[in-house]
């Protein structure tokens, strides 16, 4: 395992982070087998944790709190807030008066004093920004949180984010949290660039893209039981499998030149994947989500994985840099969902 500095800060972070999104009801609901796999990650040298109080309504960070008595101190702990927990009108968003009790409810299911890294999950436009960043930078002076960042953030936010923060004196955000794989790449034409302008870390999600790049999905095949794209009754699920998608088939084409570029450089296409979006200068530390132990130490297998430039270069003709493969949905910078968020309820 290989570790790098975390932004301007002084911290140092494994270059594989832990993500907890598949440990509870979500993904994998054996308590004691998700605190196995978390161990095993950090007895590899992972000592980068991420979760969120939305992860199977947190039950993710009740699991990851219970990992890690005894070493709490060993590792850089991160969650996250935004979402909706209940039906409660202003339980959720960007709000002070939501932050405030966000992160007290994260404390207690964690059960530790303080979050190393507490981050907006995604932007809320209803919400002044100035008042959002006033209530993080309270929790970094109060001790509960010792650095703030943000997720799924646009590059004019991020911009705008760190320009508040230097103008009221306050915390600025240290990290983004993005969605960056082979197959989502837009993020390159501007805020990667502005993440590296300002310092800050870069933590990307979903570096497989939604298991596409494991190899898993195959066309006139069906998908695995209990894949994300599997027919299922889960209300959560019904209805998204591979054969509704109607980009599906360029995907299909992507995954298998892809996998033979990966074949001819004597790799898995999953560690090619993971790999690539290692390699470019503006990320930190990729997260990975494994839901069992075999899938760990498949993803542990990639942690020290260069590519040549050949290989780049090949990569760079199936997916051109700065653009997404055909169905891939960012969460910002898209006007409609943008249009969807601001829109007031009735």
């Amino acid at each position: 395992m290989q570790y790098r500095k975390f932004g301007r800060t002084g911290v140092e972070v494994s270059t594989q982070c832990l993500g907890a999104m598949m440990f509870g009801a979500v993904g994998n609901p054996d308590h004691d087998d998700s605190e196995r796999i978390i161990h095993r990650a950090l007895d590899a040298g992972i000592n980068f944790v991420d979760t969120a109080d939305m992860y199977s309504a947190g039950e993710s960070e009740e699991i990851v709190g219970r990992a890690l008595k005894g070493r709490r101190d060993d590792v850089v702990l991160a969650s996250k807030f935004f979402f909706p927990l209940g039906d409660e009108r202003n339980a959720r968003g960007g709000s002070r008066r939501y932050i405030v009790r966000a992160v007290e409810a994260s404390l207690r299911r964690l059960d530790t004093d303080h979050i190393d890294l507490y981050q907006m999950h995604r932007p809320d436009w209803d919400t002044d920004l100035e008042e959002t960043l006033d209530a993080l930078t309270d929790l970094v002076r109060q001790g509960k949180v010792r650095y703030i960042g943000s997720s799924s953030f646009p590059a004019d936010l991020i911009v705008e984010a760190q320009w508040a923060a230097a103008r009221r004196g306050g915390a600025r955000f240290v990290c983004e949290q993005p969605q960056y794989s082979i197959f989502a790449r837009s993020i390159e034409d501007a805020m990667l660039p502005a993440a590296r302008r300002h310092g800050m870390g870069v933590i990307p999600w979903s570096p497989l893209a939604g298991g596409w790049l494991t190899g898993k999905y195959r066309r006139d095949a069906a998908a695995p039981a209990g894949s994300r794209f599997a027919p299922s009754d889960d209300s959560n699920w019904k209805g998204r499998t591979v054969d509704t998608d109607p980009s599906a088939p360029v995907r299909y084409d992507a995954v298998e030149r892809l996998a033979k570029i990966a074949d001819e450089a004597g790799l898995s296409l999953t560690h090619m994947a993971l790999a690539f979006v290692g390699e470019h200068p503006a990320i930190t530390s990729t997260i990975i989500g494994p839901k069992t132990m075999a899938q760990l130490d498949d993803l542990l297998g990639a942690a020290d994985v260069r590519l040549d430039p050949a290989v780049l270069d090949a990569i760079d003709e199936v997916v051109p840099p700065g653009t997404d493969i055909a169905g891939i949905k960012h969460l910002t910078g898209n006007p409609s969902l943008e249009a969807a968020n601001r829109r007031r309820p009735r």
